[in-house]
This record gives C-alpha cells, sequence and structure tokens, in this order.
C-alpha cells in the first residue's frame, strides 16, 4: 500500500518482472498496428457493440443479471422488464460510458463524480467516501479487511498522487490504481467498476483506442482469474501479480480487436476515419498522408463523394485546393450512414 507521510508520498509496492516487460513490448506492438491500421476509431458498429459488452461485463461481474440484448435495447431508448435495480445500474453505465470524455482520471473530483452518476439511486451517499469498516467475506471467510473508514481519504489522495507524479508508464500505472483503488475500498458499494471503469480511463489518455477494448469481457468468463490475482497480491503486499494478470488481459482484449478487424477499408470507411480526426480544413495531400496506400486517384474519388453527400465543401483550383468540413464530426457521420456510398 501507499505510505504516507505529510508531504513524503511513497509509490505502491509492486515489481517490474520479466513477464510484465514482455506483455508491456506485446501491448505496445499491437498497439503500432492499430494506429498503422486505422483502428484507433473502429467502425461505429463496432464501437457500440464494444460498448454494450463492456457494461455488460462489468455489470454481470457484479451480479447483474441483464443480457446484452437487453442492454442493447436500454442504449436504444426501449422498454425493458427486468429487476429495476439491474435496469438502474445498466442506465446510469450507460450515462457514464456515453460521456467518457467528461472525466479527468487524474483529478479525484472527477472520480467521486463518476462513483455518484454510476451509483446514483443505487446506494445510500453515492459519490462519497465510506464512513464504516468493510471486509470481503467468501462463505465463512474474511477474504479481505479493508483499511479503516478514517484513512480512506488521505489513502485516495496519496493514490491519486502517484497517479500524476509518477513517471511509470500509463500500461502499469492504470494496472496499479485498479489494484489500490480495489484494497482501499473507498466506497461501500461499486468499487469493483469504478477500479475496471478509472482503468480504462487512464488508459484512453494515452492510447484513446481503449474506449473501445471490452477487457471486461474476458475478466468476466475468467472472474476466479480475477480475483485469484488480486488475492495473490493482498497476501504478497504488491500488485505485481495483479499487474501481470490484467496486462496479460488487456493484451489479449487487443489481439481480439486486432482479428475481428482484419480487412481491407473501403472508401466509406477511410471518409469515416477521417472526418473523426475533426481537420476543420485540409488538403488532398493531407488527406493521403493519413492512407499512405492508396493512389492520387482513389484519393481523388473519396473527396468527390464526400462533396457529393456534402461531407465538406471545396474552395481554390488545384494545387491550391481545400476543403473544409461543413459540420461536426457527429452530424457528418450521420451523413455518411446515411449515403449510398
Amino acid at each position: 500500500m501507499i505510505v504516507s507521510n505529510d508531504s513524503i508520498t511513497m509509490k505502491p509496492p509492486y515489481d517490474i518482472t520479466p513477464n510484465i516487460l514482455k506483455l508491456i513490448s506485446s501491448i505496445s506492438e499491437k498497439i503500432g498496428e492499430i494506429n498503422a491500421n486505422y483502428l484507433n476509431k473502429p467502425s461505429t458498429t463496432l464501437r457500440k457493440q464494444n460498448r454494450i459488452k463492456t457494461i455488460h461485463s462489468s455489470l454481470k461481474i457484479e451480479g447483474n443479471t441483464l443480457t446484452e440484448e437487453q442492454i442493447t435495447a436500454l442504449l436504444e431508448n426501449k422498454r425493458v422488464i427486468g429487476p429495476q435495480k439491474d435496469i438502474k445500474e445498466v442506465l446510469n453505465a450507460i450515462e457514464i460510458y456515453e460521456n467518457l470524455e467528461k472525466f479527468n482520471p487524474y483529478d479525484e473530483k472527477s472520480f467521486l463524480e463518476a462513483h455518484f452518476r454510476l451509483m446514483n439511486n443505487l446506494v445510500e451517499n453515492a459519490g462519497k467516501y465510506r464512513k464504516q469498516g468493510v471486509g470481503i467475506v467468501k462463505g465463512s471467510k474474511v477474504e479481505h479487511l479493508a483499511p479503516p473508514y478514517e484513512n480512506v481519504p488521505y489513502l485516495m489522495k496519496d493514490l491519486f498522487q502517484y497517479l500524476k507524479k509518477s513517471e511509470e508508464i500509463e500500461l502499469i500505472k492504470s494496472c496499479v490504481f485498479h489494484y489500490e483503488m480495489e484494497f482501499i475500498h473507498p466506497f461501500i458499494d461499486g468499487n469493483g467498476r469504478m477500479g475496471r471503469l478509472w482503468q480504462t480511463l487512464i488508459l484512453m489518455e494515452k492510447y484513446p483506442v481503449f474506449e473501445y477494448i471490452p477487457f471486461e469481457t474476458l475478466i468476466s468468463t475468467e472472474q476466479e482469474k480475477y480475483y485469484k490475482a488480486l488475492s495473490e497480491s493482498d497476501k504478497s503486499g504488491k500488485s505485481t501479480k495483479f499487474i501481470e494478470y490484467m496486462l496479460d488481459v488487456i493484451d489479449t482484449s487487443i489481439s481480439d480487436l486486432l482479428k475481428y478487424n482484419n480487412r481491407t477499408l473501403n472508401e466509406k470507411d477511410r471518409l469515416d476515419y477521417f472526418i473523426s480526426l475533426n481537420k476543420p480544413e485540409f488538403s488532398r495531400k493531407d488527406y493521403m498522408d493519413i492512407f499512405k496506400d492508396i493512389s492520387s486517384a482513389t484519393a481523388s474519388r473519396d473527396l468527390k463523394k464526400g462533396l457529393e453527400i456534402k461531407l465538406f465543401e471545396k474552395f481554390g483550383e488545384r494545387n491550391k485546393t481545400v476543403y473544409r468540413l461543413i459540420t461536426g464530426y457527429n452530424n457528418a457521420h450521420k451523413k455518411l450512414l446515411n449515403s449510398e456510398i
């Protein structure tokens, strides 16, 4: 655990093992492949599917009974029959995951705001640290006894100091934060889903693709491994085992994304990706700098189609031609979806 002494904040204990280095190398290579193949903003369909998987898996770990189909219906504002508590958990999670960009992973107030929105009308004092002792019991055995509630504000403050000041890479820091937060258990309920949510936000800050990688799905299918990694780290007094476990989950999840997206981009894919970059003004050369493997004729056809469906407008002639987006990404994207490309 973090040890605090007024102005001194010691980093949480963990070791960088050969296995951790190997996993970081593998993940870094795959992120490079994702960027090279324009998958850091996957297709709209895949983004929606992965968001549903993330919500379903993270809540399933906590005992939520709704299916992916029911969550899809709620996402589309359709009526669903099921336990009211489960429905409320999903609606709260949808609100959070649809607005991830509004939360700052390095800000403790933002962390508390996220817990309030995630647990609103589900627990008393949502968005506030616990005021009582808690433990995790499995059967008749106390699996984990959390630190006294009086220490929680100081421990969380130190954890956020580590997050902000440590020069460790985000892949490590996100795992450390996840484990340490679970150890502190700052809330009466919602700790597990907050740990997974905050790890996603920390990773997104450096690698935007993590918004669309549902690593919770793997945790959900093999929950015993998740709890075992937490338990082993508790016993050793270091988060090393949990870091190894989570990096392996992340590595496998990225591999799954790459397998799913083993495809060649078509005209619609390229235009969708390009407008998502939100460049207000650009040239054909700028377009070709993004898609280095297409010919100038293909680039011209893409841009002509963009003009036809009014994604952008054209100014100037020949080598002085510039294009300007007519609308923001969301509206342009809707036009693209409704077009007949």
